[in-house]
């Protein structure tokens, strides 16, 4: 009788560390991670994501395979696609080309990474031309089931009024229609290191997805959305706060959380930067 003291607190014990965990999204990853490996064999990439530990993806598909094809390759891994990509091209022309990409692959989510812009200096026509864009083609999305996110990279954090063009493109699209992917790095290359907390607290509700990606310590960023491959760094080891940014995360309405790698030796960084979140 006196044992089962002992084990209602090892249960609890139990109990209170599952209930400290606190990166307890899905293992996915921005399969542009493996851009050097998909030409070498679709099929083989995807098990080595497999391998890897990966359950869900974000994906434009592969090339030489069709988008019904390489659904059909992911569903045989157990290897689910949440979210996909899209041209910002492709927004403004026609946008149901999108859709059915993203019914294909059985995605929630479309997410746009890339706003064209001229001498690599983003404007505020820029930024008020793309409002526009997102929003109509967000409305046409939400309208079958889809949300809409626009992933920034790093140069929309040029100053504007009390704060900056990303600050005005959160404020004049529309919740209804568009939501945001924040990129770690890119937001910490182009608004310094707190930027990702600070955008997580302001702006609750508006950002839906989260690429993982570290940027190497000392690194000075600017706002030219680009950065040399070897200052993309496994999660844990450059300048996240990566508990307070997964924990608002979850707290601001985050749904899905995709590794991103954009080095050279991105094998070598992806079981770090697993093993990191895992400890969180």
């Amino acid at each position: 009788m006196k044992r089962y003291p002992l084990l209602a607190l090892a249960l609890m014990l139990v109990v209170f560390v599952s209930a400290q965990k606190l990166y307890t999204y899905p293992i996915g990853v921005q399969t542009y991670t493996f851009r050097n490996h998909f030409p070498k064999g679709v099929e083989k990439t995807l098990d080595l994501i497999k391998e890897l530990g990966f359950t869900e993806i974000e994906t434009s598909g592969a090339n030489g395979v069709t988008n019904a094809d390489f659904k059909k390759l992911c569903d045989a891994r157990g290897i689910s696609i949440p979210s996909t990509g899209a041209e910002f091209g492709e927004l403004v022309k026609d946008p149901q080309v999108v859709v059915e990409r993203a019914k294909t692959f059985g995605a929630k989510f479309v997410m746009c990474a890339w706003i064209p812009h001229k001498n690599s200096a983003f404007s505020l026509e820029d930024a008020k031309n793309a409002i526009n864009v997102f929003n109509a083609a967000g409305k046409i999305l939400k309208e079958n089931g889809l949300t809409l996110c626009y992933h920034d990279h790093g140069y929309e954090f040029h100053a504007y009024e009390d704060g900056t063009l990303l600050d005005y493109m959160i404020k004049n699209t529309d919740p209804k229609y568009v939501s945001f992917e924040m990129d770690v790095l890119w937001t910490m290359h182009g608004g310094g290191a707190d930027m990702p907390i600070t955008l997580l607290k302001k702006y609750p509700g508006r950002f839906k997805l989260l690429h993982v990606k570290d940027l190497k310590k000392g690194v000075v960023g600017d706002l030219s959305g680009g950065t040399p491959a070897e200052n993309d760094v496994a999660v844990g080891q450059g300048q996240g706060n990566w508990k307070e940014i997964i924990k608002l995360a979850k707290k601001n309405g985050v749904v899905h959380c995709f590794i991103e790698d954009e080095s050279n030796i991105e094998v070598q960084n992806i079981p770090l930067s697993i093993a990191y979140l895992k400890k969180l």
